[in-house]
């Protein structure tokens, strides 16, 4: 009996994806359960594993777009894996027999994100250790390790400098097609700058007490609850009141009709390997600083490691991204479409300002607030802003909801 390997329906809006990497070969012998391929979407990478056991035939080549509900792979599940007895025997003898000199054991595949940095690095993945299930390695221990190997040892010389490559023959450029995220980044963004009338207003807040809170109670707060008090929670926190004050930036526009939200579910928006994604924090309004900063936190890790789901990037009502972890002065935030509202943060810099009538310097950011002309009015995005720049210049507002 064979049974066919299809790609499953990720979405209402998901009609196809890329098969990013093979995790078996063709004729492997594979158990119900096992993952078989990564497949790439729009919106996110998700783990085919097998539903039955017995042999794979695959019908589809790494790299290849392939539609949902397309075949491609089989299984042939009369094909019964070699007898235990027989498959024990040359375990035992592999077990007892010393391993052969720059022998490496075999490690399950590793997941794309790990093999593009393999190829950027030059590291091999296969002397890594790895922390994920079953021995994997995973991003984060990629990226540790190409971080140690660039540091150089206590005895070790500097290396001459390279020859410049010549430039006869040299490569001049390389072409790629858009990978299913990127293609779909890139309707959205030109979708939102055509059909919404997009303005963007500026303010700048005084960080002095928020860095103060933080550096007061970091320490109690993390030993409490397991994680680092950031800057996002209190941004978070003052999105919510601002929302309250200006109702109409929490609003969208859906045919001829305005949809006020009466909930905060907040979009961080979060920089993986494959372009910005933006899941979603639900009812921040009724969460602690704590719960904010561990679901950040938790949907940051499975962003980047392509765990990330449909559901985690759906219903949001307004979206916070932060340019200033890159070292962004100034920016116009583009609209997560179909929101009619974005907050942009920038870097802390220390500037002089007047204060009382004197020039003191502070840690200074500024804050963009891009919306869409035809809902909100300047009335709205201004009190929004301003909201936001009182709450993070006095935290106390947070707790006292004013």
């Amino acid at each position: 009996m064979a049974t066919e390997v299809k790609i499953p329906a990720l979405g209402e809006s998901i009609t196809s994806g890329i098969i990013a990497a093979w995790h078996v070969k063709d004729g492997d012998q594979v158990e119900a359960g096992q993952p078989l391929f990564d497949l790439e979407t729009d919106k996110i990478t998700s783990e085919a594993t097998a539903e039955v056991s017995g042999r794979v035939s695959i019908r589809a080549e790494t790299g290849a777009e392939v539609e949902v509900g397309a075949v491609v792979a089989v299984i042939d599940e009369s094909a019964a894996a070699p007898p235990r007895k027989a498959a024990e025997e040359p375990e035992k003898q592999a077990e007892q027999a010393p391993p052969a000199p720059g022998k490496v054991e075999d490690k399950p595949a590793h997941p794309p994100s790990v093999r593009r940095l393999a190829a950027e690095s030059g590291l091999d993945p296969d002397t890594v250790a790895g922390s994920g299930k079953g021995g994997r390695v995973t991003k984060g221990d990629m990226l540790q390790a190409v971080a140690a190997a660039k540091e150089p040892g206590p005895a070790q010389a500097p290396e001459p400098a390279a020859a410049a490559p010549a430039a006869a023959g040299a490569e001049r450029a390389t072409r790629k097609k858009l990978t299913p995220i990127r293609r779909a980044i890139a309707q959205r963004l030109v979708q939102a700058q055509q059909t919404a009338a997009m303005l963007t207003t500026f303010n700048e807040a005084d960080m002095s007490a928020v860095i103060q809170y933080r550096k007061t109670h970091q320490e109690a707060f993390t030993a409490r609850h397991g994680v680092k008090l950031g800057f996002m929670s209190f941004f978070t926190r003052a999105v919510v009141q601002a929302l309250k004050a200006a109702p109409a930036v929490n609003s969208q526009l859906e045919g001829d009709e305005v949809v006020t939200y009466h909930t905060h579910d907040i979009g961080i928006a979060v920089s993986t390997p494959k372009g910005l994604m933006v899941p979603v924090v639900r009812d921040c309004g009724r969460k602690s600083f704590a719960e904010i900063e561990r679901e950040i936190l938790a949907y940051a890790g499975k962003a980047r490691e392509g765990k990330i789901t449909i559901a985690d990037l759906q219903g949001g009502t307004f979206t916070i991204t932060n340019g200033g972890i890159f070292g962004s002065m100034l920016s116009t935030p583009i609209l997560n479409a179909p929101q009619s509202a974005i907050l942009g943060m920038h870097t802390i810099q220390e500037r002089p300002v007047a204060v009382a009538g004197q020039v003191v310097v502070r840690p200074m950011m500024y804050l963009a607030l891009s919306y869409d002309h035809r809902l909100i009015d300047g009335r709205e995005a201004v009190t929004f802003l301003v909201a936001v720049k009182q709450a993070i210049e006095d935290p106390a507002r947070l707790l006292l909801e004013i």
